[in-house]
């Protein structure tokens, strides 16, 4: 009897163990057979406004979130969408500093220094994805969070907007419970930067909640024939446009509260 029951525990984990390791297998196997575009590559894009003569400097820093995979052109990214909105009042320079695949360590070590030189005038920082999805400890991410704000609000004056980490990936991308553990990771590193943008006194926009809501219960009008799954992109990961227009709504609504 002990036999048997040693047996069934073993057959049970050993298939849970197999099952997780194939559900997270199947996700990053997806997004990589979507073999999705990404806007062309540059880092500066102007956008002028003849009314005013002051030009402001924004830099956007992240990972594919921020240089917009998921879009067919640059226009289509949300700190573009940003930039434009910032344009009503002044000319803007817009340096996009984001890579694909990029943890907070990487914009640490290769973005930062170039924020810094660049004198900003607006930051905004969105990062910690892949942070999650390659199990960087809470630690490690809060010691790379924090440098890059510490060094932007020493270094510039900057107004700086600290952007939390959505939620990503739709229901049939992410399995359970993989969806429970980095919805739950999203949260813990969520407070991180919230507790961190009250320590530097910086603005802290919640993109999470909102984004959430609406990616997984749309309610906006949506483009004539689109589903409500096309806030996301054929990777079922990234956002399509639509979803990154979502994305800018919300982030420049907050810029001025």
């Amino acid at each position: 009897m002990k036999k048997i029951a040693l047996f069934i525990i073993l057959l049970i984990l050993t298939t849970s163990v197999v099952y997780l390791n194939r559900a997270y297998a199947y996700i990053y196997q997806e997004i990589h057979n979507a073999n999705l575009k990404t806007p062309e590559k540059s880092q500066t894009y102007t956008i002028s406004n003849n009314i005013s003569k002051t030009n402001l400097v924004y830099i956007a820093m992240g990972d594919s979130l921020t240089a917009g995979a998921g879009t067919e052109n640059y226009q289509q990214t949300y700190p573009y969408l940003i930039a434009k909105n910032l344009a009503q009042n002044n000319s803007i320079t817009l340096k996009n500093l984001s890579e694909l695949g990029y943890k907070s360590i990487d914009v640490k070590n290769f973005f930062l220094p170039q924020a810094v030189a660049s004198n900003p005038n607006v930051a905004t920082l969105l990062i910690g994805v892949n942070d999650i999805h390659n199990f960087v400890s809470k630690s490690e991410f809060q010691k790379n969070y924090e440098e890059i704000i510490k060094q932007l609000t020493t270094k510039t004056s900057a107004k700086i907007y600290l952007i939390n980490i959505p939620y990503i990936g739709a229901n049939t991308l992410i399995l359970p419970p993989w969806n429970y553990y980095f919805d739950f990771k999203t949260n813990q590193f969520n407070k991180i930067i919230k507790n961190l943008a009250t320590k530097y006194n910086l603005s802290y926009i919640d993109l999470y909640s909102p984004a959430k809501e609406e990616f997984n219960h749309p309610t906006g009008d949506l483009p004539k024939g689109e589903k409500s799954n096309s806030y996301y992109s054929k990777d079922l990961f990234h956002p399509s446009a639509t979803g990154y227009a979502l994305w800018a709504n919300i982030i420049y609504a907050n810029f001025n509260k």
